[in-house]
Parts: structure tokens; C-alpha cells; sequence
């Protein structure tokens, strides 16, 4: 006996009608105009759905000219209701209703229609998704020492070729791509999001999407959104451990006992997310619960590691949820927007070990950009170590802390702040110092190992040739052409002033300088 069937946009995006009603020798396709105007909204707002769905429509209507099955359009249009309450099922109750009024089979790829559908007692007939491995042609374009491959319509294919830092662009064929095989290529890579059990679509809007893959992340872009249809593929190049890294004992002792406020930095391309998941498999091995929140999730970490999306698209919510989960360390991958640097700083003080990957041209940069969304004095609360990654390398480790003191090149123990001392970790040597000026924050670098011109030596030669009597080790520093601090040790301190500052008084007409003495720490 023929059939009649309703079918759904989930089973009309996976493509699986034209071979069923070959196979059940259907007598009419219904397809309901909810269904047909959903198509048309996802197309019009640019979702790769919406033109899928459309294009199978057009192939069930060939197969039921072919083998003279009546396809017809049916049922109301939806109201605005409808599409407001569209997610929390409305659509969906609209099909199963023309279903069990027209008498007609519900054939759908959405086990929760299928299940709601059986319970409602309309006849149902579920065709899950089937996993077809196919592979992928935009993998043609890599080789072993390729990083990204950029694919537009009009342009040769090009691709970054090199090791972690040191990239060239290489041109991969003369031949332009052309818009039917960069559609071919979206078409597999949607299809394979829907299919493979490690893809991910993490962003679907209008002109633009990003699928995770595996271990690539796709990102297109359509009109209007850019000039022309384009694919950029990219992958980590290598998976490393920890201690490929060649990491002193000492930076190692620092991320195993010390460091719960990590902040990687470095350009693009330079290896913080392959540094950030060798980091991330490092705490899980030490028994630490670890987690990831990433968008897309792109960190190559071991299957104890769980990695959390943002949450409604919101990491926001993401944190409620990893609070709950008592994590020991968690690895924020690519902190961008302001709402993120809030939930890093919320949950390194919530207690959490906190380990963050942001872009910067330099290691002080990625402090600055805490600076407008953090209070300066909890900036140390929050980043205890920042880790500049550069051409795959470490290339500098500072220490981030607090004190109260006169900032380097001020005179005058009232002018004594709160500031954030940023210290070269090996060295222990002062570079940068953070502090409020006026109203505002202020980043000033520490200048050491500065050389003194002529004239600024024979004058400290001179001061020399008095304060020695008292401190042969005791430190000159010329703050002006008037003025200098001269540190000596504290119990020949007396002595140099004087009774009533006499002393120091008569070595200041001498010199005619004034001169304010401290004691050396």
C-alpha cells in the first residue's frame, strides 16, 4: 500500500527523502509551508541550512516528477507567535498537527520529534543520521608543515607554510577557486558537522560560520558579510609536552606549587594555544581536575579534559556552571572581549587556577589590556605569572606582584602609592612598574643599565668624594641638575647628617646640590 508522508526540515536538510520515497514507493510528499518558510528564513538570513534544505527541495521535486508522486504545499503559514516561540517547539507542534490531520506518515531526522510525535500517536517514521566518513577536499591543500589554507572565490588557493612563528604564504596552484568548488567544499564540511561525533558548529550567523572539525576549524565567510565566498582551514601544527619546552627548575617549581593566575601572550601564530593544551595535560597528569572554556574549541588535550563552549553564548554562564564543578585549573583559550576578562578575574578569585592565552605584541601589553576592566591593586589577585611566547618559544617569564613604595624616578616618601611591580622571573630585575597618576592607570617602564654621560659621571665623582669618607659601597644617583639620592648603610646614616643636619648641610654648600640621603636596603 502507498503511502502518503509529511516531512520535516530536519529530514529534508539531511537528504534522506528523495531515497525513502523511492524505496516506500510513496504516493504524495507533503511538505508543510512551516516547513518550506523556515528554509526560507534561515537562507535569507545567510545560515548554510536554509540554502541545503532549499537545493533538496528542488531534488524531491525531480524524484516526484520522475516517479509521478504527488509533492504538495500545505497548511497555514506561521504567525509571528509561531516563530517567537519556534524554539521552544511551536514549529515543530505545527507538523506533527498536519500529520495526523492529513493521515500521513511524520518522517523526520530529530529524535525528539520522533519521540513526541509517537507519543501524540501520529505515525513516525525516524531515519537517524547515519556517520558517512567522507573525506574532506579541502585536506588536498595541506602538507605536513601546513598551518592554515586560504580559499576565495576569484583567488589561487593560498596556504602558511613553515614552523610555529616563522610562516611563509605560498601560493598552492595558479588556477583560482572557483564559487562551485569552495559551495562543494561548505557543503561537505556542514554535512560532516551534522555526522561526525568530534564537530562542533560554534558560530552559524548570517554571512559567516565556524565549524571545529577535529583538530580544524573552518571559518566561512559569504556575502554580505564579506566581499566573496571564502574558506580558511586551520590546525595546530604539533602537540607538544610540557617538558619539550626545556623550562628552567625553577619556572617548573613555579607552575607546580605557585602559579594559579597564568596569563600566555603572544602574536598570532606564535604557539600560546599549543603552549596553553601542553599545559593543560600537565595539570591533569599532576591529579588536577582540569577543564577548558573555548569558542571554538580548538585546544588538543586528552579525553579527561572536559572543554566547555560558551553556555547560550555566554561564558558568563559557562562559569556558573565550572564553579559547580569545582575545577583545580581552568584554560581560557583566546580571552577577546571584555565580558571575558571579568569571568577570568571572577573565577581566579572564586579560587580556581586560572590559565589564560591572549593576543598581545609583547608580554606588558597583555597586562595593559586587565588595566581598564581589573582595579590595579587586584591585578597581582589575578595574574601571579605572565609567559611570552614567541616563534614557538618561551621567550620571557615575569613575576607579577604588589608592594607600597615610592615609584623608581620620584622624589619624596609622600609621594609612596600602591603599585604593580612586573619583574623578569629568572632575574629577579625590575622592568615595568603600574601605578595611578592623577586618575589614571599609568605604565612605566624601568629603565636599568642606563649610561651616564660625561658630565654625569665626573659630578657623581665628585659627590663621591665626600660621601665615601662615610661608606666607601654607598650609591650616587643623579636625579637632576640640582638634586641627588645618596644611599648609604643605615648606621653611618647619623653620622652623615649630623647634629641638626649640619653636617650634610655643609657638604650640600660644597657641592651646591641638595642632597637626601636614605639608607640601603
Amino acid at each position: 500500500m502507498k503511502e502518503r508522508f509529511v516531512v520535516d526540515t530536519s529530514i529534508i536538510i539531511d537528504g534522506k527523502v528523495p531515497e525513502i520515497i523511492k524505496e516506500e514507493k510513496a504516493e504524495e510528499v507533503i511538505v508543510p509551508h512551516v516547513v518550506l518558510d523556515e528554509l526560507q528564513a534561515q537562507a535569507s538570513k545567510g545560515r548554510e541550512e536554509g540554502f541545503l534544505g532549499l537545493d533538496e527541495l528542488k531534488k524531491i521535486r525531480k524524484v516526484c516528477e520522475e516517479q509521478e508522486i504527488k509533492l504538495s504545499f500545505m497548511g497555514e503559514r506561521p504567525s509571528i507567535e509561531d516563530i517567537r516561540l519556534a524554539r521552544s517547539g511551536r514549529l515543530d507542534a505545527l507538523i506533527r498537527d498536519m500529520a495526523r490531520e492529513e493521515d500521513a506518515v511524520l518522517v523526520t531526522a530529530d529524535y525528539v520529534q520522533a519521540l513526541v510525535g509517537e507519543a501524540e500517536g501520529v505515525e513516525t517514521k525516524y531515519v537517524p543520521k547515519k556517520a558517512e566518513k567522507k573525506e574532506l577536499s579541502f585536506k588536498q591543500f595541506f602538507t605536513e608543515d601546513t598551518m592554515s589554507v586560504h580559499l576565495k572565490h576569484g583567488a589561487p588557493p593560498y596556504a602558511k607554510r613553515g614552523d610555529p612563528g616563522k610562516f611563509s604564504l605560498v601560493r598552492i596552484r595558479e588556477k583560482p577557486c572557483t564559487e562551485r568548488e569552495l559551495k562543494k567544499m561548505v557543503r561537505e564540511i556542514t554535512d560532516a558537522s551534522r555526522t561526525e561525533e568530534n564537530a562542533f558548529i560554534e558560530v552559524d550567523e548570517a554571512g559567516a560560520m565556524v565549524i571545529q572539525l577535529g583538530e580544524y576549524r573552518v571559518a566561512v565567510a559569504k556575502p554580505p558579510f564579506s566581499d566573496g565566498l571564502e574558506v580558511t582551514v586551520v590546525r595546530p601544527l604539533v602537540k607538544l609536552r610540557l617538558e619539550d619546552y626545556s623550562l628552567s627548575q625553577k619556572l617548573m617549581h613555579r607552575l607546580r606549587e605557585r602559579a594559579e593566575g597564568i596569563l600566555i601572550a603572544g602574536p598570532p601564530g606564535s604557539g600560546k594555544t599549543t603552549f596553553a593544551s601542553s599545559l593543560a595535560d600537565y595539570y591533569s597528569k599532576l591529579g588536577r581536575i582540569t577543564k577548558t572554556l573555548e569558542s571554538p574549541r580548538d585546544l588538543q588535550v586528552g579525553p579527561e579534559i572536559t572543554q566547555y563552549a560558551p553556555l547560550q553564548g555566554s561564558f558568563s554562564k559557562t562559569a556558573s556552571i565550572l564553579l559547580l564543578v569545582r575545577p583545580d585549573y581552568t584554560v581560557f583559550d583566546e580571552i577577546r572581549e571584555s565580558p571575558d576578562f571579568r569571568v577570568f578575574a571572577d573565577m581566579r578569585l572564586a579560587g580556581v587556577g586560572m590559565v589564560g592565552v591572549v593576543h598581545s605584541s609583547d608580554a606588558i601589553d597583555a597586562v595593559q589590556r586587565f588595566i581598564n576592566r581589573t582595579e590595579l591593586g587586584m591585578i597581582p589577585s589575578v595574574i601571579d605569572t605572565i609567559i611570552f611566547i614567541k616563534y614557538g618559544r618561551i621567550e620571557k617569564v615575569y613575576d607579577v606582584s604588589l608592594t607600597v613604595r615610592v615609584p623608581t624616578g620620584m622624589i619624596g616618601e609622600d609621594l609612596a602609592r600602591p603599585l604593580v611591580e612586573i619583574r623578569d622571573f629568572e632575574t629577579g630585575r625590575l622592568e615595568c612598574e603600574i601605578y595611578t597618576f592623577g586618575k589614571e592607570n599609568i605604565v612605566v617602564p624601568v629603565k636599568t643599565g642606563k649610561e651616564e654621560s660625561p658630565i654625569e659621571k665626573l659630578a657623581v665623582e665628585r659627590i663621591s668624594q665626600f660621601i665615601r669618607r662615610y661608606d666607601k659601597d654607598a650609591h650616587i644617583q643623579l636625579m637632576g641638575d640640582d638634586r641627588a639620592v645618596v644611599k648609604v648603610h643605615h648606621k653611618v646614616v647619623p653620622r652623615l647628617i649630623g647634629k641638626d643636619g649640619k653636617n650634610i648641610s655643609r657638604i650640600e654648600e660644597r657641592l651646591d646640590l641638595h642632597i637626601e640621603v636614605e639608607p640601603k636596603r
